[in-house]
């Protein structure tokens, strides 16, 4: 009777963790989204929300920007997201860190110059006061 209440446990207990793993993912994937609205938009309100005060944005030319520049750079035109499609993602949830990564596509329209970029990304999410926000960004070139 014991070894069937522990297997009974064990499997409800099994059910609860993969549901709030797959909660947790979703968030993070529903955030994800808001973020890449948010720079098609150049929604200068959205990306502070969606953004930690300690965000440190990679680019694939080694370059980092810190949460202001990378919002100034959008809102400004200077990194100008005309669409952008995020494929392949993987969404890995840990406490309250998540990792993303996906391939980006997109077209650009910086400065005025229309463009494409194709880039493998890292995203680090933090879960701070109930929400996701973006701790870190890395970019490297699709190959």
């Amino acid at each position: 009777m014991k070894k069937n209440i522990l297997l009974i446990l064990f499997f409800v207990f099994g059910i609860a963790a993969t549901f709030a793993q797959s909660a947790k993912q979703l968030a993070v994937e529903k955030s994800t989204a808001q973020l890449k609205n948010a720079m098609i938009d150049a929604d200068s309100a959205a990306l502070a929300r969606l953004t930690a005060a300690e965000l440190s944005y990679g680019h694939s030319s080694g370059h980092t920007d810190t949460r202001q520049e990378f919002i100034n750079k959008i809102v400004s035109g200077k990194s100008d997201f005309v669409t952008i499609e995020f494929t392949e993602q993987t969404i890995t949830v840990v406490n309250n860190t998540a990792i993303v990564r996906h391939k980006l596509n997109a077209t650009t329209n910086d400065n005025g110059k229309p463009g494409e970029v194709h880039l493998h990304v890292l995203l680090v999410w933090q879960k701070q006061h109930g929400s996701w926000k973006l701790l870190a960004r890395q970019a490297v070139k699709q190959q």
